[in-house]
């Protein structure tokens, strides 16, 4: 659907006039086009890659390691649905909420009502940023952005699920004993993915939609194989039935048992807190139940990394069924990291608009794709629409600092490594900023001095009001005090099965929390006067807002970030302007 004429007019006019006047503290950055927006399906398809990696299969198999109990993983999987649900809503509550932009009040008919104004959401890249900027608005919202930024840009990406992408490449290739192959693999899928992204965008999309859709075809046939299994039907291999394994008499009863099920659990409190960790990571997990339907339960004590080798193993009966699902699995962590990949770049180049970054402009910038220069030289008459961009600053950014996560690792073995990476990005990404998050929207709807406001006007309300951002809050509080706990000797998380020190993860990320501060308070107080003359930095974003379906979008946005001299006494704050152009 085409733009209103005087958008239209807008869009052009900002376009010519960023043109005109060029400058190494300008940035123009302009939002897709209609016909290059994610549909319904390719958002579904975004949705099932980012929710179906490495996880999905491998922590099953840790948390029944850690449980050592069929009927405690299975509770703690279906209070993870709960979780899950509960941290579902509150993203879409502020996700369809927040930011907020000044513009013009319209009735039923999309006619504007006089010269009136309100405070309307309009959809902005950036997600959890957003958000934190909106509810801890510290001195010009600079220290939200600092903490943020330090957190995300170094361990929002998906290094560790890169190295089991090179572990399960290995397995289906039957190859052993190679740690610097399998770290070579992970260089080469996250490469890979960033490259794909940063010279095709439409092909990124396309290879996320396929992986999505053999994803989804990998789990429904695992549900019918393990229906099929536990009814007793066999797969060349005779009838197989999951069963639990009494440690002592080595007597055998069904997963699913109410006698034995329960039995044998852990009462480790360390080992049941990481478990849920890895939940919440890896959350959906509803074919969980359908691996346990042929999976004999004296397998978690046998080191595999994940169950659905283990199943395939069980049902076939032959070396080369887990071999083939292990090349199943990589490719799913393929497509996962090419979905985090598309989104973290992109949250990322939000971080840089805001100037709290070295070259913050440079990764703040997109760029014309190689793909759409190709197609504009050979193909002129198929390229009468907008260049695709692509933010390729963003996405070198975004490969630096998982290349850094890597190689910090790599004195460690390859299953180490992955438990460390994943456990660090759950600890800090997850929980932490998790906690920030559903406790700041929690804070917004009980305690805030706008919090009849926010109800009334939020553009999307949650069924039972608070209570998500309350079990989340409480979940993510209770997780981020308990990784502190140590485990016992026995559990799959000691020092004596891992390699890593059970503080470790932990401490780094609050670490990483607290130099977060450390950064605002350096950029804000220490590198000015020593590095700029005592000048103060300037970020005017000048959003160009249009109509669309009905709907208010950004078209374009217009970056100017320099530094200033102070204006007067109590200009000593970094300065922020946002300036919107509204219709």
């Amino acid at each position: 659907m085409p733009l209103e004429a005087d958008d239209q007019a807008r869009v052009d006019e900002a376009i010519r006039e960023s043109g005109a006047n060029p400058s190494d503290d300008r940035v123009l950055v302009r939002n897709t086009p209609e016909s290059q927006k994610l549909g319904p399906g390719t958002v579904m398809c975004t949705i099932l890659n980012r929710t179906i990696g490495s996880g999905i299969f491998v922590t099953p198999a840790i948390v029944l390691r850690s449980t050592s109990s069929v009927g405690v993983s299975l509770l703690f999987w279906s209070f993870g649905a709960v979780i899950g649900m509960s941290a579902l809503l509150i993203w879409l509550e502020l996700g369809l909420s927040i930011p907020k932009f000044e513009l013009p009040n319209r009735d039923e008919n999309d006619t504007v009502q006089g010269e009136g104004v309100s405070l309307q959401c309009v959809p902005r890249n950036g997600g959890e940023k957003n958000y934190l900027e909106y509810i801890y608005r510290f001195p010009k919202m600079r220290a939200t952005t600092c903490i943020f930024g330090w957190i995300y840009i170094i361990l929002g990406n998906l290094s560790g699920n890169a190295v089991a992408f090179g572990i399960y490449i290995c397995q289906a290739a039957d190859i052993e004993g190679h740690d610097s192959l399998v770290r070579g693999l992970a260089v080469v899928c996250l490469t890979a993915a960033c490259l794909l992204h940063a010279s095709w965008r439409k092909g990124g999309i396309i290879v996320n939609n396929l992986l999505a859709i053999m994803k989804v075809l990998v789990l429904v046939a695992i549900i019918i194989i393990g229906f099929a299994a536990s009814a007793g039907a066999s797969f060349g291999h005779g009838p197989v039935h999951g069963e639990t394994v009494d440690p002592k008499t080595q007597g055998k009863t069904s997963n699913f048992s109410t006698h034995s099920s329960f039995a044998f659990a852990s009462n480790d409190p360390a080992s049941y807190a990481e478990s849920l960790l890895y939940i919440i990571f890896t959350y959906s997990g509803y074919e969980q139940p359908f691996y346990l339907c042929a999976v004999s339960v004296d397998q978690r004590f046998n080191g595999e990394l994940d169950m659905a080798t283990v199943f395939f193993r069980q049902v076939f009966g032959n070396q080369i069924a887990p071999r083939v699902m292990s090349g199943i699995i990589a490719l799913s962590i393929f497509g996962n990291i090419v979905v985090m990949t598309f989104t973290a770049s992109r949250v990322k180049q939000e971080i840089s608009k805001e100037g709290v970054i070295p070259f913050s402009l440079f990764f703040a910038s997109s760029s014309t794709t190689p793909w759409a220069r190709l197609r504009r030289r050979f193909w002129p008459s198929q390229s009468k629409e907008q260049d695709e961009e692509s933010p390729s600053a963003a996405l070198f950014l975004h490969w630096i600092f998982s290349m850094v996560m890597i190689g910090a690792t790599s004195p460690t073995a390859p299953e180490t490594a992955y438990t460390v990476l994943v456990s660090l990005y759950s600890y800090s990404v997850v929980t932490l900023l998790g906690f920030f998050v559903s406790g700041g929207l929690l804070y917004l709807r009980l305690f805030s001095s706008e919090r009849h406001e926010w109800i009334s006007k939020s553009g999307f309300k949650p069924w039972g009001g608070a209570t998500a951002a309350m079990i989340y809050t409480a979940t993510c509080l209770f997780l981020v005090a308990a990784r502190f706990i140590p485990p016992s000797s026995r559990s799959p998380f000691a020092f004596g099965n891992t390699g890593v020190q059970w503080y470790i993860i932990p401490t780094v990320g609050m670490a990483s929390f607290i130099l977060g501060i450390m950064y605002y308070l350096g950029f804000e107080y220490v590198y000015p006067p020593l590095f700029k003359d005592g000048k103060v930095l300037i970020v005017d974003r000048e959003a160009v807002i249009v109509r669309e379906h009905g709907e208010y979008v950004q078209a374009l946005e217009v970056v100017d970030a320099s530094w200033e001299r102070k204006s007067g006494p109590g200009s000593n704050d970094t300065e922020m302007q946002k300036v919107t152009v509204a219709d």
